[in-house]
């Protein structure tokens, strides 16, 4: 199986170095400036699972148009995601499989208008890593998850073939017999997470030791779940209390993604995450204070550096 990754920074990667370490066949779509770094330093990782180097093989968009790839993954940030599309269209043909490991559920629609119901899984992943000044990948946290499988539910021959590559490398992967639910309670974790150290432009600990940090944290999960309850998505009744216990575990250190992209002054994924909630909560006609409070701030945030102010 030949594999296309989209991108190669802190996820695409990460993920891709350790199949490539494994002995996959992997290429990485890239830009230009991000080609030049990995051409000259090649992709390193460190990382608590152990460190790797190697050199990789790219392509940039255009290059090579016409040679397609059994699967795709698509590791971008969502606000890249429409350049996404255009730049991996030459190379899907009809045995490709697309595999998204964005945050979110918006985007699986996107891709079947625009490939077919039939090429896209369905997946998302669980990690904690950046990359450096000098373009290498930190890895700090113990996870490295990729959790894929079929939007219908199926055990198909291709996803076998899939987790059969995947078991290979040095990271956690899973075939999930229900993608969609794991990657809706995904979304509400990751949403909650990012809106509340964002909110707060705090790690985790010192939120959960304030006052009434607890308790916002489970309200804004609680108003997180009423929407996707309404939106027709099937949860586990403790889905609130399960997010909790794995954010408060995570750490007193930990930082959203969301968060270490605002110290950056980075662009943020406030649209697909806080903002499609919200969209979903005005449809149901949902009461949902804690998430417009935690949009907010993070469009303020936008304004902000837009404008070039010095304090983001």
């Amino acid at each position: 199986m030949n594999i296309l990754i989209l991108g190669a920074g802190a996820v695409g990667g990460y993920f891709g170095g350790r199949l490539l370490q494994s002995g996959a066949d992997v290429t990485f779509l890239v830009r230009k400036k991000r080609e030049e770094q990995l051409r000259g330093n090649g992709l390193v990782i460190k990382s608590v699972h152990g460190d790797f180097s190697t050199s990789v093989k790219t392509l940039t968009a255009g290059q090579g148009a016409g040679r397609s790839f059994d699967l795709i993954i698509l590791s971008t940030k969502a606000y890249h995601f429409d350049n996404a599309i255009r730049d991996v269209e030459p190379y899907v043909s009809s045995h490709t499989m697309l595999l998204p490991l964005l945050n979110g559920y918006s985007h699986i629609e996107t891709l079947q208008d625009r490939f077919g119901k039939e090429k896209v899984l369905g997946g998302l992943c669980f990690i904690e890593s950046t990359l450096n000044e000098e373009g290498e990948i930190i890895h700090t946290s113990q996870r490295h998850d990729v959790v894929f499988g079929e939007l219908n539910r199926e055990i198909t021959p291709r996803v076998k073939q899939v987790e059969s590559i995947m078991d290979q490398a040095n990271f956690t992967s899973k075939l999930s017999g229900d993608i969609v639910t794991e990657m809706w309670n995904k979304y509400i974790f990751i949403t909650a997470l990012s809106g509340m150290t964002t909110l707060f432009n705090s790690s985790m600990g010192p939120i959960l030791e304030s006052p009434y940090g607890k308790e916002l944290y489970l309200q804004l999960l609680n108003e997180l779940s009423q929407v996707a309850l309404s939106h027709g998505v099937c949860l586990d009744e403790k889905v609130v209390d399960h997010n909790f216990n794995a954010a408060a575990s995570m750490g007193f250190h930990m930082k959203s993604s969301m968060l270490r992209d605002m110290e950056k002054k980075m662009q943020v994924e406030a649209e697909h995450l806080q903002g499609e909630f919200l969209r979903l909560a005005s449809r149901y006609k949902l009461n949902t204070p804690i998430l417009k409070v935690a949009y907010n701030n993070l469009k303020v945030y936008e304004v902000k550096l837009r404008e070039g102010l010095a304090d983001v």
